[in-house]
């Protein structure tokens, strides 16, 4: 199923194991800007000059400063809201990521867009676990610049007494 839309899909937290297996994306486009990169590496401390210093990246084999894997990743939390919204869920948890590859660097202006694979759906204490697989690919790139396993718990309401 291809959900490119400029609105997320709704899905219902009780009927969520039966969208395992769609995909859904892509999303649009996110440029990824020095300003963006020189913020993340002031966050973490990731000050390594092939992301901060563009005179001494442009003779790096890149030509250009990189933006960290880790800020690709974590731009995961941007992209996915923009494609699903899991409802009637109390909290959703960010558990883990079970795999993460970045098969290509995102170069600075570069233009990144996300597609979710929803892979599966386990019941956990209190609610679901979602395994999505996202896939970040840049505009114009051969090879994706992320592929992670995200794993979200989805808690359920309370029950009313």
């Amino acid at each position: 199923m291809d959900a490119r839309r400029s609105e997320p899909v709704h899905l219902p937290l009780p009927r969520l194991a039966e969208y395992a297996g769609r995909v859904l994306g892509p999303t649009d486009w996110l440029a990824v800007s020095q300003d963006r990169i020189d913020l993340f590496a002031d966050a973490t401390g990731d000050h390594q000059w092939i992301h901060v210093d563009p005179a001494r990246a442009a003779a790096s084999p890149f030509g250009a400063t990189i933006a960290h894997g880790y800020l690709t990743l974590a731009l995961c939390s941007w992209f996915l809201p923009r494609l699903f919204v899991v409802d009637d869920a109390e909290m959703a948890i960010n558990y883990g990521v079970d795999r993460v590859r970045f098969p290509t660097p995102t170069l600075v202006g570069s233009r990144l867009r996300c597609e979710a694979l929803l892979a599966s759906v386990d019941l956990v204490p209190g609610g679901v676990q979602l395994r999505t697989r996202a896939t970040l690919t840049a505009e114009g790139t051969d090879k994706p610049a992320c592929v992670a396993d995200l794993l979200t718990r989805y808690l359920s309401p309370a029950p009313s007494e």
